[in-house]
């Protein structure tokens, strides 16, 4: 069985401004979802080969293959050597603002609801070019709508185009109809895709495949163009102008990173490859109607071989945002920064006891959890997910992360509005009256209710930054209380999360020994110097027992919750290098970044984790939060690389300044 699955770092991206799909080296695209990131699955062979749906173009016998992104782009390239000959296969979906969009036809794909250019983006293209030689390909385009839940008629339109239709509940075949976009499960309406070729497919109505071999010659060229919702003519000349478009949009979209942020990519130039990619790979996530960014655009790739911990992560985490900000910043992306801050904004000013952990991008609250027991799973890891019912959890960390957001944000633009005034004193008497309530924490726990040691730090976080911006802005509140309530959740925090036999602080009050790498974040969030014993102690003991000689980072360990888990979260390991290097350990700070930088897949990818013994990688996929760790790492390493021992206070006007600033309290 484990023959039928790729690994997953075997895959590469390619998406635009709301959409993404996978593309495996073997040609196949094997995990896509239309119209949005979050809808249904059209494509999902990464969680069930033989059920879940592909769209694969490779060669009929043996063959060795290799991929690599266009330079400087999201714009994907699969190389198919054979004894015969060579050929290449470019795969890639349309950017909005690409004139060849607009260029011709926008009347045959609209749509209520949509515009001509939103409708032309729900489109993958597939160029198959012949190289050296010839070779045979095989073509196999097998769709299968809403995770291969509905039923699906495959036909030929007028012009001898494959049409697939999905069918559900006696439904009439529906050849274009809006899907709302935030929509996950069933309840949409039927989706439909469109295959415009020259290539001839025979269409097989028993196994509602349509396939055929494609005989592809030194210097020829075809397209493979698929459209969701509406028919998608175009000419090859057509074709290849969207392409060149959509490889000029990545460059200018690049080049305005590298002219903003020269500090940054310029300051290494072997980790200039990686941070490129990193900076890519997070304006492919980006959700452009909202500003919104998923935790990863996969659901149910598994933290464990074999194992049930798969969760959806196609929705956008509240806690997320501080690092997200940041990381944008970093690239020289102030417009995408905004936009993202408004986008938790927003939420900032729902009553607090309402605010969730993590929104749909659209910003729905509507994500019940629910198995999808007819897929076998990720190498048999089940259940497979949809939805998230942490949406649901009490998670105290939360309220810190918008204040911090907004405190940071505001030192950028005009200042501190009274509406978001509102919002900051509303959050921090909420923690105020709550700070001191069990939750779920970070890490999402199922079965473990507690006193999470980085909840309260976030807590603190939250009055600390409304006092901060109190005093900074003249603004009124009750002062006296929050200073109160921050120095009962310093004492806290002091005496019960600190634990003197393990030297270290520990995950949760009065553990006796379960240690957390979320107590990095101690320094990072000027709650304790970097220079404290305790948080050098802390350092140190997550030096030597939760990171491996790869420079992997474990989430926890000796946690009542679940055992040691199998591979080091990337993320953890980025809070690390930000520590070291923070307190002026740059030698061991750039170690551990560099050996990161050797894990990232051959396309410069990475995932959720990597597994310490073999390096599989293990989560969905690719994770937004190991390449925003990546990024805002480069930031310390690059504030820090012009002094042995980095003062606290050259933060504040140093690379790493957009979130970590240190002020007197």
């Amino acid at each position: 069985m484990d023959d039928e699955f790729l690994p997953i770092d075997a895959y590469g991206i390619v998406g635009n401004d709301d959409r993404c799909a996978l593309v495996g080296r073997d040609g196949s695209i094997d995990w896509c979802c239309f119209p949005h990131l979050e809808s249904p699955s059209v494509f999902a062979a990464i969680l069930d080969p033989e059920d879940g749906g592909r769209f694969a173009v490779r060669p009929t016998g043996q063959y060795d293959a290799s991929h690599e992104y266009v330079d400087r782009t999201n714009v994907l390239e699969t190389t198919f050597e054979t004894d015969d000959g060579t050929a290449t296969v470019t795969d890639f979906m349309p950017v909005t603002g690409a004139e060849a969009l607009r260029d011709s036809n926008d009347d045959e794909l609209e749509r209520d609801g949509d515009s001509a250019d939103e409708q032309a983006q729900q489109a993958i293209y597939r160029n198959v070019t012949g190289v050296s030689g010839s070779l045979d390909l095989d073509v196999v385009f097998e769709p299968r709508f809403d995770y291969a839940r509905s039923p699906i008629a495959l036909e030929y339109d007028e012009n001898g185009d494959v049409v697939a239709l999905e069918e559900r509940d006696g439904s009439e075949s529906n050849h274009g109809e809006v899907v709302p976009g935030n929509d996950r499960t069933h309840d949409h309406e039927p989706g439909s895709l469109y295959l415009h070729t020259d290539v001839d497919l025979e269409i097989d109505a028993d196994e509602d495949i349509a396939s055929t071999t494609l005989t592809i010659h030194e210097g020829e060229s075809r397209w493979l163009c698929l459209q969701y919702g509406g028919v998608n003519r175009r000419s090859d000349d057509e074709c290849a102008d969207i392409l060149d478009e959509t490889v000029d949009y990545w460059r200018a979209w690049l080049e305005s990173c590298e002219q903003a942020a020269t500090d940054i990519f310029d300051f290494e130039e072997e980790w200039r490859d990686a941070l490129v990619r990193s900076a890519l790979v997070l304006k492919v996530l980006i959700h452009d109607e909202t500003g919104s960014i998923p935790a990863a655009p996969t659901t149910s790739l598994p933290e464990e071989i074999g194992g049930e911990l798969n969760w959806d992560y196609r929705y956008n985490w509240i806690r997320d945002a501080k690092f997200t900000i940041q990381a944008l910043h970093s690239v020289g992306q102030s417009t995408e920064a905004r936009r993202y801050f408004e986008w938790f904004r927003e939420i900032g000013h729902e009553t607090p006891a309402d605010i969730q952990p993590l929104y749909d991008l659209h910003g729905g609250t509507d994500l019940e959890e629910e198995y999808l027991e007819h897929l076998s799973g990720y190498r048999e890891s089940t259940p497979v997910r949809i939805g998230n019912a942490a949406a649901g959890q009490e998670q105290l960390d939360i309220y810190g992360t918008i204040v911090q957001g907004i405190y940071e944000t505001v030192r950028y633009e005009d200042g501190l509005s009274e509406y978001d005034w509102e919002s900051i004193r509303a959050l921090a008497n909420y923690v105020c009256d709550h700070w001191d309530e069990q939750g779920k924490g970070i890490w999402e726990f199922r079965d473990l209710h507690e006193h999470f040691v980085h909840s309260k730090l976030l807590c603190w976080v939250a009055l600390d930054r409304a006092l901060r911006l109190a005093d900074e802005y003249d603004r009124e509140g009750p002062s006296d209380r929050w200073k109160r309530e921050r120095e009962n959740v310093r004492n806290a925090i002091e005496e019960r999360g600190y634990n003197e036999e393990r030297e270290s602080f520990v995950q949760y009050f009065d553990a006796d020994g379960a240690l957390d790498a979320t107590a990095l974040l101690i320094p990072l969030y000027d709650f304790l110097p970097p220079e404290d014993e305790r948080v050098q102690n802390t350092i140190d003991t997550i030096l030597e027992e939760l990171t491996t000689d790869g420079g992997l980072v474990f989430r926890f360990a000796d946690s009542p919750a679940r055992p040691r888990e199998p591979g080091g979260f990337i993320i953890c390991s980025c809070w690390l290098v930000d520590a070291l290097a923070l307190s002026g350990r740059l030698e061991e700070a750039t170690e551990i970044f560099e050996s990161l930088l050797e894990h990232t897949s051959s396309l410069g990818l990475l995932s959720e984790m990597i597994h310490e013994s073999d390096g599989t990688f293990l989560g969905n996929f690719p994770q937004a939060f190991s390449h925003i760790g990546l990024l805002n790492s480069a930031i310390y390493l690059a504030s820090a690389s012009d002094t042995e021992k980095l003062p606290p206070e050259e933060l504040s006007t140093g690379a790493a300044a957009p979130l970590f600033r240190r002020h007197g309290s």
